[in-house]
C-alpha cells in the first residue's frame, strides 16, 4: 500500500476542505514547494496534488505551485483538478508529472479518457467522487445520476493505471476512511483502488494493512498530517513493515 500525502491548492496556498466546500478552508501553508520538499524528507513515495481552482473552473489555475513542487522535489507526483482535454493533460505530463487524475471528464468524456490511458499507459488515473453514493462533478459542485461502481466499470478494460476513489461526505472531517464503500469498488473492478476522505489516524492507516484490505493498493491523507493527527514515521514504517519479504 501506497501512502499519499496531499498537497490541495487554492490561490497558490495549501489548504484543506471540509466536504469539498471552498468556502470551508483551512490555509496551511503560503508555499506549497516547501511543504512537498517536507512530505519528502518524511520519506513519502509520492505526492498527491489537486489544484482545487481547477477543478471548479475546468482548467489549471495554480500552475505556478505546481511548477515549484515539480522543481523542488523528486517524488513523482499525481495530479488533479482541471484536466479535461488532451492538450492539458500532456502538457502536464511535459512537465514531468507522473500520473494525471481525471475526474468531470471521465463522467462526460469517456473517450477521452480512453484515449488518453492508451497513449499514456500507466499515467492516467481516475478520480472517482461519490456524495450520497453518486458521481460529483465540476469540483463536486454537481452530482450525476452514476455510481462509483458504475463509472469504474467504464473504464474496466481501458488501461487506466488507477482509480481514485473519494467519499465526499468524510472529506476533510477526520471521521475515517469508508472501508466498505472502497472496498466494493476494489471488489468491482480490476483496476488498482486508491481511498481518500477522511483518513484521522494511525488506526486508519493499520486497519487498511489488515488482510481483507489487500485489494486497495493506497490512500490518500491530508489534514491528519497537517495537524499532526498522524506520524508520518510511524504510518511510513508501519506500511513497510507489512510489506511481504522480498523473494
Amino acid at each position: 500500500m501506497i501512502l499519499y500525502p496531499a498537497i490541495d491548492l487554492k490561490g497558490g496556498r495549501c489548504v484543506r476542505l471540509v466536504q469539498g466546500d471552498m468556502d470551508r478552508a483551512t490555509v496551511f501553508g503560503d508555499d506549497p514547494a516547501a511543504q512537498a520538499a517536507i512530505f519528502a524528507g518524511q520519506g513519502f513515495s509520492w505526492l498527491h496534488v489537486v489544484d482545487l481552482d481547477g477543478a471548479f473552473a475546468g482548467a489549471p489555475r495554480n500552475a505556478a505551485a505546481v511548477d515549484s513542487i515539480l522543481a523542488t522535489v523528486d517524488v513523482p507526483l499525481q495530479l488533479g483538478g482541471g484536466i479535461r482535454d488532451m492538450k492539458t493533460l500532456e502538457g502536464w505530463l511535459a512537465k514531468g508529472v507522473a500520473r494525471v487524475i481525471i475526474g468531470t471528464a471521465a463522467v462526460r468524456d469517456p473517450e477521452f479518457v480512453r484515449e488518453a490511458a492508451r497513449l499514456h499507459p500507466g499515467k492516467v488515473a481516475v478520480g472517482i467522487d461519490a456524495k450520497d453514493g453518486r458521481v460529483a462533478v465540476e469540483g463536486w459542485a454537481q452530482t450525476s445520476s452514476m455510481t462509483a461502481e458504475e463509472l469504474g466499470r467504464r473504464f474496466e478494460d481501458a488501461g487506466v493505471a488507477a482509480i481514485v476513489y473519494t467519499d465526499i461526505a468524510r472529506d476533510g472531517i477526520l471521521k475515517g476512511l469508508n472501508v466498505e464503500m472502497t472496498l466494493a469498488l476494489a471488489e468491482a473492478v480490476a483496476v488498482p483502488v486508491i481511498a481518500s476522505g477522511g483518513l484521522a489516524s494511525i488506526d486508519d492507516v493499520h486497519r487498511l494493512l489488515e488482510p481483507d484490505c489487500a485489494l486497495i493498493a493506497g490512500a490518500i491523507t491530508g489534514r491528519a498530517l497537517y495537524d499532526g493527527r498522524i506520524d508520518p514515521i510511524a504510518a511510513l514504517a508501519a506500511i513497510a513493515a507489512a510489506r511481504p519479504a522480498a523473494s
